[in-house]
């Protein structure tokens, strides 16, 4: 009898861990020409802000020597077409569907993850709290702890019906300390993590690669540092709250994903190596499958937290 794989992340009951990373595979119809929605545990749409946003100047994507960095600059249709035009095709895949959400407000991500809410086939909001502070000079939500208290505290208030999720970013001093703000201001779920800062050079130019000098660092490279941030934060805060981790960051395998499972992950997100293999969440899951098959488990929630130190 093969172990059971299925996981619960607030009120979202999913078939197996696995799920896309925002960003990664639009609003699903793109990876549907691969293979069945259904066989992930969710779908995770790329970031949805109020208005649309047509995104940062071209060049904003470069591959590196393990992974890429992306200056997209949240790309996306807008709300009103989202739930127009995206969300029908969404909700008849048989799949949860997790919004991510970015705003460069309060009142933005209030007034976006309330709409959602409220709509048919959303069962969950990922927040991305990288997102620029108008109000602020431009300092990243997820960079201040009061800042996540805030945020999050508003939307908690908003969000009746749908999971409410944070996506922390890693470029911050302790983000064990932010990962306890979000959790004390509603958070159900926790996201470890969004991508490191880079910066990529053309040394025969002597000018940067990307138009927008800076970006995101995601793939291979970044899998030790989520990894770790994944098991701090697991350890100091999550598990004693009962909140469950997402872990993300370099996954390829169903090994590496077992790996941030033993960190403390309850589920987990493939993004970059999807632009490699399209097919690449749905081989992670039944790596995972087989890893418990093949090592006596009877259950996936068995791996969790199960790491041997010392």
């Amino acid at each position: 009898m093969s172990a059971a794989v299925n996981v619960t992340l607030g009120r979202i009951a999913m078939r197996n861990p696995v799920m896309t990373a925002s960003g990664t595979s639009g609003y699903g119809q793109e990876l549907a020409e691969f293979f069945e929605l259904k066989a992930l545990g969710a779908f995770v749409t790329k970031a949805i802000t109020r208005a649309e946003r047509l995104g940062n100047e071209t060049p904003r994507l470069v591959e590196t020597r393990a992974g890429m960095v992306n200056a997209i600059g949240l790309a996306n249709v807008g709300l009103e077409v989202f739930l127009k035009d995206k969300l029908p095709w969404l909700r008849e895949q048989g799949v949860p569907v997790i919004v991510n959400v970015a705003g460069s407000t309060i009142d933005e991500y209030v007034a976006v993850a309330s709409a959602l809410d409220g709509a048919e086939g959303v069962d969950g909001l990922e927040l991305n709290i990288s997102c620029p502070n108008v109000k602020a000079g431009g300092l990243e939500f997820g960079r201040s702890d009061k800042a996540i208290r805030d945020v999050v505290g508003a939307v908690r208030q908003a969000v009746k019906r749908a999971t409410l999720i944070v996506k922390l970013t890693p470029n911050v001093t302790d983000i064990t300390a932010m990962a306890r703000a979000a959790i004390e201001a509603g958070a159900e779920a926790l996201t470890l993590i969004n991508t490191l800062s880079g910066l990529v050079i053309n040394a025969r130019t002597r000018r940067p690669v990307l138009a927008n000098v800076f970006g995101g660092l995601s793939g291979p490279a970044i899998k030790p540092v989520a990894l770790k941030m994944v098991y701090d934060v697991y350890r100091t805060v999550a598990r004693e709250a009962g909140v469950p981790i997402i872990g993300v960051g370099g996954i390829q395998t169903g090994a590496d994903a077992v790996e941030f499972l033993l960190a403390g992950a309850t589920a987990v997100q493939v993004g970059t190596a999807t632009f490699v293999d399209p097919r690449a969440s749905v081989d992670v899951a039944a790596g995972i499958a087989s890893y418990l098959d093949e090592n006596g488990f009877e259950n996936v929630s068995e791996l969790i937290g199960g790491l041997r130190v010392g």
